[in-house]
C-alpha cells in the first residue's frame, strides 16, 4: 500500500469525522433552541377546559390526569403555558393564545390592541357557534363560551366575523387550510381607516394580520380544540398553526 494512498485515506476519515461533529453540534443547537422556546411563557386566555376538565367538584379537578386534553401537550411543546383570567396586563408575554375567550372588558380591548401593536404575537380561535359538548348547562358561568363575542377588537383590527346558519352540522376539513371545522364562521374585511393589514385565506376561515409591529392569526372555529383526538389529527394541525403564529 503506497504512502500516498494511506495519507488520502486518513484525510477522508478526518473529513468524515469533522462532518459528523458538525451535524452533531447543529443538531444539539436545534434541540437547545427548541428547549429554550418550550421554557418561554405562553399566555392562554380561554373558556375551554384545556388545562382543567369540566368538574363541579374541586377534588375531581385535582384528581384528573394532567394530560387529559389533547391540546394541552401541544401547547406545552411551544412554551410554558400560563393561564390568564384577564388581558389587562400582558407585559410579561410576547406570545398569547385566545381560545373561545369570554367577552373582553373595554380596558382589555385597549390593552390587547396596544400589546399587539408593540410587537406581540397572538393565535386566536373565535368560534361563532361552538359545537363542543359541555358538562354544564346553558347559563352556567363554568360553561365554555358558546358564541364568541369579541367584535370590538376584531373591528379595531379591520375584521368582521360572520356566520352562515344554513350550514350542516358535522366535522369536515377546510379545503384550503387543511383544518378540521364544524359550523365555522367566516372573516370579512371591514373598510374605514384601520391601519391593520389582514389577508383572509380559503373559505374565509383564517385571517392573517399584521398590526403595528405585531401579528395575529385568527381562526373562525374552535373544533381543532376538541378534547377527543384519538388519531392525533387535531394535534398535528394545532401544532402547525402554533408554529406559523410563533415561529418556533
Amino acid at each position: 500500500m503506497s504512502r500516498r494512498f494511506v495519507l488520502l485515506a486518513l484525510a477522508l476519515l478526518v473529513a468524515l469525522a469533522g462532518g459528523g461533529l458538525f451535524w452533531q453540534r447543529n443538531a444539539s443547537k436545534g434541540d437547545a433552541g427548541q428547549n429554550q422556546a418550550a421554557q418561554q411563557p405562553l399566555g392562554l386566555f380561554t373558556s375551554l377546559p384545556i388545562l382543567w376538565g369540566e368538574h363541579a367538584d374541586l377534588r375531581d379537578v385535582l384528581a384528573e390526569p394532567s394530560n387529559s386534553h389533547s391540546a394541552k401537550s401541544v401547547l406545552e411543546h411551544h412554551g410554558k403555558v400560563v393561564a390568564l383570567d384577564t388581558l389587562a396586563d400582558l407585559s410579561r408575554f410576547d406570545r398569547l393564545i385566545m381560545a373561545q375567550p369570554r367577552p373582553l372588558m373595554p380596558e382589555e380591548n385597549v390593552a390587547l390592541d396596544g400589546w399587539v401593536r408593540a410587537g406581540g404575537r397572538a393565535l386566536v380561535f373565535a368560534d361563532p357557534m361552538l359545537t363542543q359538548d359541555s358538562a354544564f348547562a346553558l347559563g352556567d358561568k363554568r360553561r365554555p363560551q358558546d358564541v364568541v363575542l369579541i367584535s370590538p377588537i376584531l373591528g379595531r383590527w379591520g375584521l368582521e366575523l360572520r356566520f352562515d346558519d344554513a350550514q350542516t352540522l358535522g366535522v369536515r376539513e377546510n379545503a384550503g387550510e387543511g383544518v378540521p371545522v364544524n359550523l365555522p364562521g367566516q372573516f370579512a374585511i371591514r373598510t374605514g381607516g384601520v391601519d391593520a393589514r389582514c389577508k383572509i385565506g380559503p373559505e374565509r376561515l383564517i385571517a392573517r394580520c399584521r398590526i403595528g409591529k405585531g401579528r395575529v392569526l385568527l381562526v373562525a372555529d374552535a373544533a381543532l380544540l376538541e378534547a377527543d383526538d384519538d388519531q392525533g389529527v387535531l394535534a398535528d394541525r394545532l401544532d402547525t398553526l402554533l408554529t406559523e403564529s410563533f415561529g418556533d
